[in-house]
């Protein structure tokens, strides 16, 4: 009878999750706070959603890492504002404000007044989740719908909107809507996603 060598379980090939934690240490050397900001590097790289000079929102913005990279993509006379309901512990450059506040309470922020557009509007935001996937995918669509609302009330004509949005029975209702209002719309997951998650982005250009 031939002896059968026992499975190291060690010597697996490396995998997607691997890749993730390759990607958290990556941002860890890069000084940021958060493996999530390759996201928007792939999503930058493909689709040139910022440009020099521009004023962008980043809701969600916790726990920083768009803010630092959207801040290096604008340059010093751009300027990105953050809102989200967790405080921001990193030092941020003089180019970024971050806000600790809840987004359906922008309107009374100081920054904003009835004037104020955006050249871009970014969403990560993403639900405490609950395992259950349905669950987790109606969340997401309702944070969506904020994003959105958001976007029409302050992203300028011809702007940009990112939004993060975990697939579910609402994805294409989402998608509709959302091409109502752009001349151009993608779907896009950049591979710095895990493999398993079930979020996608969809980026949204030339607001109407």
């Amino acid at each position: 009878m031939t002896a059968q060598k026992k499975k190291n379980p060690n010597n697996k090939k490396p995998g997607r999750n691997q890749w993730a934690d390759h990607l958290t240490q990556r941002a860890k050397n890069e000084n940021y706070p958060a493996r999530s900001v390759y996201k928007l590097e792939e999503i930058q790289n493909k689709f040139q959603v910022l440009k020099k000079n521009d004023l962008v929102l980043d809701l969600g913005c916790a726990p920083g890492s768009w803010l630092l990279y959207a801040a290096k993509q604008v340059g010093n006379h751009g300027k990105i504002f953050g809102i989200d309901l967790k405080k921001i512990e990193i030092h941020l450059p003089e180019n970024v404000v971050a806000i600790e506040d809840n987004i359906l309470n922008l309107t009374n922020e100081s920054f904003l007044d009835e004037n104020t557009r955006f050249n871009a509007i970014l969403s990560d935001m993403a639900p405490s989740t609950t395992g259950r996937k349905e669950v987790d995918a109606l969340k997401s669509f309702e944070l969506c719908n904020m994003a959105l609302k958001v976007a029409d009330n302050f992203l300028l004509q011809n702007g940009n909107f990112v939004c993060k949005i975990f697939q579910g029975n609402d994805f294409n209702e989402f998608q509709k809507n959302v091409k109502s209002k752009f001349k151009d719309s993608k779907i896009f997951k950049p591979d710095s996603c895990r493999k398993q998650s079930k979020e996608i982005y969809i980026i949204a250009k030339g607001k109407k």
